[in-house]
């Protein structure tokens, strides 16, 4: 962190990067949560900060800068994210997400426009949460990159206070290590599979049911062998509309040994339909539709399954990842395949239902 400020120099202006009406404030009379509190549009802000536990530490000496997340911004996060956030139970990755906006020590506009270019045009900052973030100029503004690939945009700058300053941005930062589909899992929060737009008058002679795709696919022999132990076989040679992420034999091959003989036994038969049925949404979703549905939902689309349970999708490094109930998560490897009476999406982890 030494060598992060030593590159910082000051430079007069801000005004090439940043939007005109954004004006320094000097408000040294109030510490950082002072002036937050005292300004609307950080009401949501000071509301996680509270909730965290974080409103001391950020009331101390310092000094901090605070990247602050504008209630705009809060807003944009998916639906129920949020309200999860400020759950006690989730206390520890909302005091992650909210360190992951705060800088240590004082850097007023100029020292991080003059970072940036002696970095080569793109700073790496390292932040009280123990990770980084890049700071970067682009189309005549600087922008934050954070841990997940998204761009943040700052719109004012140098409201400084007695123990720091404010940078105020417009979308929420969020550190790698943090998986928000993890916290939109909750039975209430999801978007259902009602809002997927599903195809009329499709043919169903079921020649090429979903049943029989998936038996004359080498890929998935140890979910068409689940299929007949849970009874299911039937039902996916039926008529219906259904789309299945289907975990391939490799997939399978990642639970802990013995896990796949397990479930296959009779007296496992009621266990084993939960699982599969996890992995059925009662429509036909294409590739495309769910990335639009996953982009609609502020990167992170929820649906329903069979199982009347959630799954989260959202997109990470151009590739689509489905989020269980446990918060582990699997990649989507193949696409649209399609069936008389649905579609299959290869994903290459088995989904557990909480």
């Amino acid at each position: 962190m030494k060598s992060f400020f030593l590159t910082l120099l000051a430079l007069a202006s801000f005004s090439l990067v940043v939007p005109s009406y954004a004006q320094a404030q000097d408000m040294s009379d109030k510490n950082i949560v002072e002036i937050a509190a005292a300004n609307g549009d950080f009401s949501t802000l000071v509301a996680a900060v509270k909730a965290a536990d974080l409103a001391t530490t950020l009331s101390g000496e310092g000094p901090f800068t605070v990247f602050a997340p504008t209630n705009d911004a809060f807003a944009d996060l998916p639906e129920g994210l949020v309200a999860a956030l400020l759950k006690p139970e989730n206390k520890a990755t909302l005091q992650k997400i909210l360190t992951y906006h705060v800088v240590s020590g004082k850097l007023m506009a100029g020292d991080v426009v003059e970072g940036i270019t002696t970095s080569g045009g793109n700073l790496s900052a390292a932040t009280v949460a123990g990770s980084n973030f890049n700071v970067m100029t682009m189309d005549d503004a600087v922008k934050i990159k954070d841990g997940q690939g998204a761009v943040t945009t700052v719109t004012a700058t140098d409201i400084t206070g007695s123990n720091g300053v404010i940078h105020v941005i417009d979308r929420v930062l969020l550190p790698a290590d943090v998986n928000p589909a993890a916290l939109l899992k909750e039975k209430g929060t999801a978007m259902t599979e009602s809002r997927v737009k599903k195809p009329t008058n499709r043919s169903q002679n079921l020649d090429n049911s979903i049943a029989k795709v998936a038996s004359g696919n080498d890929n998935f022999e140890t979910l068409v062998t689940a299929l007949g132990a849970a009874g299911f076989v039937d039902m996916f040679d039926s008529p219906g509309e259904y789309t299945v992420f289907a975990p391939t034999d490799a997939a399978f091959d990642k639970l802990p040994e013995g896990t796949v003989g397990t479930l296959v036994k009779p007296e496992n038969k009621e266990k084993l339909q939960g699982i599969l049925a996890y992995h059925v949404v009662p429509a036909r979703i294409t590739a495309t539709q769910l990335m639009a549905a996953i982009e609609k939902s502020n990167g992170y689309y929820l649906f329903n399954t069979v199982a009347n349970q959630t799954l989260v999708a959202s997109i990470k490094d151009g590739k689509v990842k489905i989020t269980d109930g446990n918060g582990n998560t699997s990649t989507v490897i193949m696409t649209d395949v399609d069936a008389d009476n649905g579609i299959i999406h290869a994903i290459d982890s088995v989904l557990m239902p909480k």
